[in-house]
């Protein structure tokens, strides 16, 4: 019978696994089901034993013996020599649900006990006449050569399980055989630390591919630092070039708007001669008209005089040959082209001899880095 704390925690127990069982109950025929269930929930993860001295694993609050917690968290470590108590802290993975438990100095040790599941554990032992073993292990099996006979010994031998009629009288007579629950417990104790070598080994994997994926993850953030980068070199060069190409049709402009005024000046003059010259003409045939000699010949005078300075005044000046030509204006890009088409990536000293730093990489939790030395 439990008192006081004790018959609180088992009242919480019934309303846990549905139970209709009394702090001093006895499992009617109806209940055998319920009675599974119980054991069920019992039973450890790792050891598949009814549970011994359960913890709990915080924040996840699922359980496992102590003893099962350690050897996991022992697995955990990857050198795995000591197998004795843990002194220190460290970290592992609930087998049941993944989560990381984090020990502080006291290791296993200062996980907190389940003292409701331990009492319930109490009460079934003391209450109930069933084997504390998975239902696997509670049914008893018969020899299929001697069927009276039942299964108690293991043949080392042939590896196999038999009965004592079978060593004395048949087919393991002349093996090496051992009582089966040495073998049982033994092969138990394997399994177990083979589960908890297992689990630590999913730990490492998981962690190895965090691991990955954070290096995903910051290739992708250097890899756009980088062509972002790159993509900003470029902009300069266009920059510079545009710069560059603005200065020279401004030059080439300045030249064009000086001919073109020089050619238009020209042009007036010669229009201005031209129509002083039609006049002349005209005053001429005006001349020529004149029936009176006398007034002709005084007319006559004055025209030959105009026509003489017009005729001397039409030495304008003109332009030279080709003057209307702008060929001069030649640039040689092949140089340049060649080099623009050449920009690649520099390493090594050459790359720090340049005076635009490209930006650094990040670097992931592993301290792995990208090439940060190569440079445009």
């Amino acid at each position: 019978m439990l008192t006081g704390v004790g018959q609180k925690e088992g009242k919480v127990s019934k309303k846990l696994f549905g139970m209709n069982f009394s702090l001093g109950f006895k499992p009617a025929m109806g209940d055998s089901s319920s009675v599974e269930n119980l054991e069920k929930q019992l039973i450890c993860p790792i050891c598949l034993e009814i549970f011994t001295k359960p913890v709990v694993i915080l924040p996840c609050q699922h359980n496992l013996c102590r003893k099962c917690a350690n050897d996991v968290y022992q697995a955990s470590n990857p050198l795995w020599q000591n197998r004795g108590p843990v002194s220190t802290g460290g970290r592992f993975r609930c087998p049941s649900c993944r989560h990381e438990v984090v020990l502080d100095r006291h290791g296993v040790y200062g996980l907190q006990r389940n003292l409701l599941v331990e009492n319930i554990i109490d009460i079934y032992k003391s209450e109930t006449t069933r084997p504390l073993l998975p239902k696997t292990e509670q049914q008893q099996l018969m020899c299929d050569q001697h069927e009276e006979e039942k299964i108690n010994i293991y043949c080392l031998t042939c590896e196999t399980p038999t009965c004592s009629m079978c060593k004395v009288f048949g087919a393991h007579k002349d093996c090496d055989v051992a009582p089966l629950p040495d073998i049982y417990k033994r092969q138990k104790t394997e399994l177990s630390d083979a589960i908890a070598i297992l689990v630590a080994g999913n730990d490492r994997t998981q962690a190895l591919i965090s691991q990955m994926e954070d290096i995903c993850k910051t290739v992708k953030e250097n890899g756009h630092r980088q062509m972002q980068y790159i993509s900003d070199k470029f902009d300069e060069l266009y920059a510079i070039l545009e710069e560059r190409k603005r200065d020279l049709i401004e030059t080439v402009g300045r030249e064009q708007d000086q001919k073109l005024g020089h050619v238009r000046s020209l042009i007036r003059q010669h229009g201005d001669h031209l129509e002083m010259s039609v006049k002349l003409v005209e005053t001429a045939i005006q001349s020529m008209e004149e029936p009176q000699m006398a007034v002709f010949l005084q007319s006559a005078k004055e025209v030959f005089k105009k026509i003489t300075d017009t005729a001397k005044a039409s030495n304008i000046e003109r332009t030279e040959a080709g003057y209307e030509s702008m060929a001069h204006f030649i640039i040689n890009t092949e140089d340049v082209a060649d080099m623009l088409r050449g920009i690649d990536f520099q390493t090594g000293e050459d790359g720090e001899d340049n005076g635009d730093e490209a930006p650094e990489d990040l670097t992931t939790s592993s301290g792995q880095t990208g090439d940060s030395g190569r440079r445009l």
